[in-house]
């Protein structure tokens, strides 16, 4: 099941999300064709879950400072490809409602709380942690909580043949985070020894979903 679209316009233009999804595909074709090559960068510029829990700076940049530098770090074309798909479905819609500065904030403090989701499940790892997954998680949960209803535009394969089927968001999304939950439980035990960091996509999920209504903005009344 592969989302590509939603039937839910917007009323302004999301110059945030398709600045990330810009500057995001810049960095990466940067890791592609950098001297110091892809392991180094991820080293030097990946958040290390030890590293945020004891706040040691074993890389040059401080712990905190590679929350930011992570999520702009990815570590191949599907990873990329299918956070950078998912949010230019589902962040436009958001940036509407919030406005483009709101936005950015909350995109940003998503991957926060899933940065630190996955080092509190992980402590003692020292494998860095990249991509925006955690932060475009949060996306998705206010996404399911703002608009559940809308249409979603999803391939829906059947062996070698597959059909386009519009399914709610709240199927879509809901589908997409019940796997989350259940693989970052069965992967419990392996966290320290690398793989997909699945407790950032639950934590920045779960922050998006209890925490957009309080980034809305206020609405403004005229008095006549």
């Amino acid at each position: 099941m592969i989302p590509f679209k939603d039937d839910n316009p917007t009323r302004t233009f999301p110059f945030v999300t398709i600045g990330i999804i810009v500057i995001n595909v810049l960095i990466y074709i940067w890791e592609l064709i950098s001297p110091s090559g892809e392991k180094y960068i991820v080293f030097t510029f990946g958040a290390i879950p030890s590293n945020l829990i004891s706040l040691k700076q074993t890389q040059p940049l401080h712990p905190a400072l590679t929350i930011f530098s992570s999520m702009f770090l990815h570590g191949g074309l599907l990873h990329i490809g299918g956070n950078m798909l998912y949010l230019w479905i589902f962040g436009n819609n958001i940036e509407d409602v919030l406005g483009h500065f709101r936005f950015l904030l909350f995109y940003l403090v998503s991957g926060i709380v899933a940065a630190y989701s996955h080092a509190l499940a992980a402590p003692s790892s020292t494998i860095p942690m990249i991509g925006a997954s955690g932060a475009v998680a949060g996306v998705l949960g206010a996404y399911i909580l703002m608009f559940p209803r809308a249409k979603v535009h999803t391939l829906i394969f059947f062996g070698f043949f597959f059909d386009v089927v519009k399914i709610p968001a709240l199927i879509v999304i809901g589908f997409w985070a019940i796997i989350q939950v259940a693989n970052g439980i069965l992967s419990q035990g392996i966290l320290s020894q690398g793989g997909v960091a699945w407790f950032a996509h639950v934590g920045g999920f779960v922050a998006g979903l209890l925490t957009i209504k309080l980034w809305l903005p206020k609405r403004r009344f005229r008095a006549w």
